[in-house]
Formats: structure tokens, sequence, C-alpha cells
């Protein structure tokens, strides 16, 4: 089985529906988002945001708006039922 790529979640198109994998960052950034319940293997859509702003996702009935900067640091994969995880257009 071929190994699945990994994007960050600020390139992830808004739609689509991902699997976060890792979190690249220090104890207090992965706290922050682990108290939001953005946490390794949980699923979230990307419900908005554009390039270099906030990404809006939506987890557990909620949506949750995180920094760019954050979200290129959280890692994701494609999860089954999307196939639409390709970069954002510049």
């Amino acid at each position: 089985m071929p190994a699945r790529s990994r994007l960050s979640l600020a390139d992830v198109e808004t739609g689509a529906l991902v699997r976060i994998g890792t979190i690249q960052g220090g104890w207090g950034l992965v706290g922050r988002l682990c108290s939001m319940g953005l946490v390794p293997g949980t699923e979230v859509k990307v419900v908005g945001g554009r390039r270099g702003g906030p990404v809006i996702v939506g987890l557990r009935g909620c949506r949750i708006a995180i920094g760019c900067g954050m979200a290129s640091k959280v890692l994701v994969e494609p999860t089954e039922e999307s196939d639409r995880t390709a970069p954002k257009p510049e």
C-alpha cells in the first residue's frame, strides 16, 4: 500500500474531510490545539478559509478558527470519503 501524502491543514481545499496526523510544534502549540479537540487521529472538515488567513474547521458539531501559522503546523491526510485535499490555488 503506498504511503499517504501529508499536507498541512493550511493547504487543504475548503470542503475536504481530512484526518489529523501530527502536529509539528512545541508543547504550547500542541496543548492549545489539543484543548480545542484537534488531536491526532481526529477527522475534521475544512469549512472555510483563505490562503494566508484563518482556517475554519468543523468537528463534533462545532466550528473552530485557527490562524494560518498554526494550521501550517498541523499535518493531515485525506480520508477515504474525501478526495478534495488538493492544495488551494494561489
